[in-house]
């Protein structure tokens, strides 16, 4: 059987099941919403907890589970990754109300924190002997996210016309086990070279703590306001939190998280890149699902279906993407994919979101925003893997994937605020607003990928 495919074609599968379930359990979950609001009675602010939940586990635990990766190898939290999102699936599919359903959810995106670095740092190992080999292995595996991207909202469509919103959870736990099984057969047990270093707890805590009281801050922005004791708390916390932890890496012999990254221009705009595509992204899809069902009058199926065209193109952009990295650098695709998806959020906002708006008038921009961000994203982690020693792949990975993952829940609080309470015609206006700050993010963005280095060109 393993002979059919080189060896890392198979790490690449392994490698690319991680990423198919995290990315599933985004899109499949925000055609679920109004379901979930209606059986579970929660408002929208509690849904945006649905969303949330999962994104600050998955950012706050980033961090320490690709400094993890670094210092005992990378096989075993990505198989812990796989348990955890299993049984962290079947507490969300058995959830009684809004509360335990979001503790699954976070618990969920703490497994996929374990997955995603994990899986880079397995494939940077696997290629890093070539630099072609590896664009090509991350675009392979970016386009095994857009498949799941792709498949979610249909997929979601259909198990909620016919099962339910608790079936969205249960679908996980087959593809977790058989993630689980190719990795213990195919992924050999990968040592790092810094297992010496000692562990950097202090850094560890202080990262988990200051990014619990950012992102929750910023979701509770909107509903209880800025003068609310909880969300200026959660503002201070987060400011003296990341200061101390600034001022431990700084110290400590053997930091969590190498301050020296951000010295390289390449790196850093790779990261700020990376938070602007997610903002916008994961903005915009919370408040399609809601203008779609709520506005356009569509069913979950239809919204599903309707979602197709803005994720499936993905699978054939980040397969371009490779091809493009390994003859152009990695710099083209960046500031080619911010300028596409930029046209894409402006053509949306400017012809698509309207009361009475038939979905030919949605369909040019749900085609041009993928086509943008699947191009841009395999050039924007190559950039990143190619930066650093392929030792510490795991924590660059992790520092790119925590900055996005901010990015996408700071994204849906902006972007959820907008529309929150305001149904009817005031969200067409919400919406409208939301795509054409898209549309400004992801022009920056475009400037932020003109300033990375040509990794990986002629």
């Amino acid at each position: 059987m393993k002979a059919a495919m080189p060896a890392p074609g198979w790490t690449i599968a392994a490698s690319s099941f991680a990423f198919v379930i995290v990315q599933l359990d985004i899109t499949i979950v925000n055609v679920a919403l109004p379901q979930i609001g209606a059986d579970l009675g929660a408002r929208v602010s509690a849904l945006q907890w649905v969303v949330d939940a999962y994104t600050l586990g998955f950012a706050v635990f980033l961090l320490s589970a690709g400094a993890l990766g670094d210092k005992f190898g990378s096989k075993r939290p990505f198989l812990a990754g796989f348990l955890l999102f299993a049984l962290a699936s079947a507490a969300c599919g058995l959830a009684p109300n809004a509360g335990f359903l979001n503790i699954a959810r976070a618990i969920q995106g703490i497994g996929a924190a374990l997955l995603v670095p994990s899986s880079l740092a397995i494939l940077n190992r696997a290629c890093a002997h070539d630099k072609k080999l590896l664009a090509k292995a991350i675009g392979l595996w970016t386009a095994a996210g857009g498949v799941s991207i792709a498949a979610g909202p249909v997929l979601g469509g259909l198990l909620l016309a016919t099962a339910g919103w608790r079936s969205i959870f249960w679908v996980n736990i087959p593809i977790c086990i058989l993630g689980f099984l190719l990795t213990l057969r195919v992924v050999p047990a990968m040592a790092s070279k810094v297992h010496t270093h000692s562990f950097d707890g202090l850094g560890q805590i202080l990262a988990i703590v200051a990014l619990t009281g950012l992102v929750g801050a910023v979701i509770e922005l909107h509903p209880l306001g800025l003068s609310h004791p909880l969300v200026l708390a959660g503002f201070c916390l987060a400011l003296i939190a990341g200061a101390a932890f600034i001022m431990v890496e700084q110290k400590v012999a053997h930091p969590m998280l190498p301050l020296n990254f951000f010295r390289q221009t390449s790196f850093t705009a790779a990261v700020l890149f990376g938070v602007l595509v997610n903002f916008s992204y994961y903005g915009v899809i919370f408040v399609i699902s809601f203008y779609l069902q709520k506005v356009q009058g569509y069913n979950s199926l239809q919204a599903g279906l309707a979602f197709l065209p803005l994720t499936g193109t993905f699978i054939f952009s980040n397969l371009a993407s490779g091809w493009l990295i390994g003859r152009a650098g990695v710099r083209l695709p960046m500031v080619l994919g911010g300028l596409v998806g930029a046209i894409g959020y402006g053509v949306l906002g400017a012809f698509g979101i309207a009361s009475h708006a038939s979905f030919l008038h949605m369909l040019p921009g749900f085609l041009l925003i993928p086509v943008g961000m699947g191009l841009a994203v395999p050039a924007m982690t190559t950039s990143i893997l190619s930066s650093v020693e392929k030792d510490r792949a795991g924590t660059a990975s992790a520092v790119l994937n925590t900055a996005r993952q901010v990015g996408g829940a700071v994204g849906v609080a902006v972007f959820g605020a907008l529309v929150s309470d305001s149904f009817g015609g005031n969200m067409v206006s919400g919406v409208r607003i939301a795509m054409w700050t898209a549309t400004v993010l992801l022009l920056a963005a475009a400037g932020l990928g003109y300033l990375v280095r040509p990794v990986g060109s002629k």
